[in-house]
């Protein structure tokens, strides 16, 4: 069974950025690279202005509730230099990371971890970073 994936949206920037990391990144984490890869090329693309405000992009607040659990948590999704899991900055070079980049508020993901379990978020709300 294949899951549905929803629609995303990706910023002209964040594409180009994360396309480029992906691509730097695809020897030494092939499957999260691989991943993040495969979002982008699915990705409506569009200038940032355009980028609706409940969408996470690059430095957004997210707060998700993993559906196997019940676990809520609240991240800012950040560039793997800026990562700091004590301080809920999350990398995009982690598969919730990716899972989450141009989620919608109320918009599901699923993709397998690294033991080929599947998992499963649903984005709750978005905000813009207050950290710029």
């Amino acid at each position: 069974m294949t899951d549905h994936l929803p629609p995303i949206v990706v910023s002209e920037g964040d594409y180009d950025t994360l396309s480029e990391l992906a691509e730097r990144t695809e020897r030494a984490l092939p499957k999260v690279s691989g991943f993040l890869a495969a979002e982008l090329a699915r990705a409506k693309v569009v200038p940032a202005s355009r980028v609706p405000t409940d969408v996470v992009r690059m430095g957004s607040r997210a707060a998700f509730r993993m559906e196997a659990t019940g676990v809520e948590r609240e991240v800012t999704l950040v560039y793997p230099a800026e990562a700091d899991i004590l301080q809920d900055r999350l990398s995009i070079l982690t598969p919730v990371g990716t899972a989450l980049l141009g989620l919608a508020a109320g918009q599901s993901m699923s993709w397998s971890d690294r033991t080929g379990n599947r998992q499963r978020l649903t984005l709750r709300t978005v905000r813009a970073s207050a950290a710029g």
